[in-house]
């Protein structure tokens, strides 16, 4: 929720043009072959069943695949093929894929896909004084569709590169908007967690995407994954949408979702209240620190830090941004800790805002976070449903943050493995508006009162 550092995502570099031609003439390749070397791999496709495959850029020299029921995993070129692994573990999965570019094709192992041909229009639009950089993705045909507004954790990537909702939403029929939030991406100014402009730019995205979709867009919505819980909200009270998604997100605010973290944390490693206590002794004053732009309280943090670094639990504290205090000096903190100042409203409270929001909302949350624990958001949310909002909660037990499902590895780390069953089915029918089917995966659904599902 609050990140910090900037992760390495780097485009794949394709061989083009004379070059592909060269190794095929040497016998090097052959033409399938060939025709991925070019960004034509990239895309959703459609199997005879009905079902999807996303293909998206994964990294240096790699590709992911995601489809509608979750599975999820790694592509890498291996001679005339690529090579899946499962999930994000490395390990292989046995399925073999191979991309026809010319005939808008891939074999996924014994099954053929076709490209699906979706209409996109590439833009750019103003919010306070930024140039922000954005695409319209819309599924094929004339006929009007509900558009999401895909809006951003807390990432420093291009939403534009890696958002694979842009793709997988049209092909189900919902149409997506996606940009690259400010200060990320071809996105113009500095990179902030500043949560109000960051709303008013969701907005202008808003104004953005019903312009170029015209008559085709039936009905709008917001979409805020992580970070984005606090932002859409905001974004919803401040202009005219027919929905509101909030994806692994909280109606905690930054403080307390660092606070309980680090009780969820130590609590899975087997450590009692006593010692949580004191965990979050150390968290409080790296709040103090975060909430006052790296300023104050550093040596009251230290003398605390001092008090505990030598017990034995004391490695294990993490949190959401207190890990990063505890590997820092004072003086470290002093000279280098602007670096983690983004403007974030440590202490803002979302439940005024979220109690004004009037539009139905979706929250699908994982009851395994440990970045974001659902327990105290879960409660909050509940409490606005009996008291008659028109919010769905959707907790899956098994998912993680980004709705990803995991094993533990024998280090204690976790292996993300898939996306959590029908998180994205969900996405995709409460977009569309009307009744949800009675069941998504395992999750447990609470519905406002004045329309159960089905």
């Amino acid at each position: 929720m609050f990140t910090v550092g900037r992760r390495k995502k780097l485009k794949i570099k394709w061989m083009r043009g004379a070059t592909v031609a060269a190794l095929a003439a040497m016998g090097l390749t052959n033409p399938a072959a060939a025709a991925v070397d070019s960004e034509c791999a990239l895309g959703t496709y459609r199997l005879a069943d009905g079902g999807l495959i996303d293909v998206a850029t994964a990294g240096e020299a790699s590709l992911r695949w995601r489809n509608l029921d979750g599975k999820t995993g790694e592509l890498k070129r291996e001679g005339d093929h690529w090579a899946s692994t499962l999930g994000w573990t490395g390990r292989p999965d046995g399925m073999q894929v191979r991309f026809d570019c010319a005939a808008d094709s891939v074999q996924f192992g014994d099954r053929t896909a076709r490209r699906i041909a979706l209409e996109k229009h590439e833009t750019s639009f103003t919010s306070h004084g930024a140039t922000l950089v954005g695409r319209l993705v819309l599924p094929p045909g004339d006929d009007p569709v509900p558009i999401v507004v895909l809006l951003h954790g807390g990432e420093f990537d291009s939403a534009r590169d890696f958002n694979s909702l842009q793709r997988i939403l049209p092909a189900a029929g919902v149409g997506a908007f996606v940009y690259d939030k400010r200060g990320t991406g071809k996105s113009g100014d500095k990179y902030t967690q500043d949560f109000s402009l960051l709303a008013d730019d969701a907005v202008a995205a808003l104004a953005e995407a019903r312009r170029l979709a015209g008559p085709r867009g039936n009905r709008f919505g917001f979409q805020g994954p992580s970070q984005g819980g606090w932002i859409a909200p905001l974004a919803a009270n401040r202009s005219n949408v027919d929905f509101l998604i909030v994806s692994f997100g909280l109606a905690v605010s930054v403080a307390d979702e660092d606070r309980e973290a680090i009780a969820f944390q130590m609590g899975l490693k087997g450590y009692g209240p006593d010692v949580i206590a004191k965990a979050q002794e150390l968290g409080a004053a790296v709040t103090r620190i975060f909430a006052s732009g790296m300023v104050d309280g550093i040596d009251e943090f230290d003398a605390v830090r001092a008090r505990y670094r030598g017990e034995p639990w004391f490695k294990d504290v993490y949190g959401n941004y207190t890990h990063l205090a505890l590997g820092m000096t004072a003086d470290d903190i002093r000279t280098k800790g602007q670096a983690y100042n983004f403007g974030t409203p440590v202490h803002y409270d979302p439940m005024p805002t979220l109690r004004a929001v009037k539009v139905p909302q979706l929250w699908a949350l994982g009851g395994m976070d440990i970045d974001a624990p659902v327990g105290e958001t879960s409660r909050r949310i509940g409490t606005l449903i009996a008291a008659g909002q028109p919010i769905t909660l959707a907790v899956f037990p098994k998912a993680e943050h980004g709705m990803t499902e995991f094993e533990t590895a024998p280090d204690g780390q976790r292996l993300s493995t898939r996306f959590t069953p029908d998180y994205f089915r969900l996405l995709i029918d409460y977009a569309k508006g009307g009744k949800l089917a009675g069941a998504y995966g395992d999750a447990a659904i609470t519905y406002p009162a004045s329309s159960p599902a089905d």
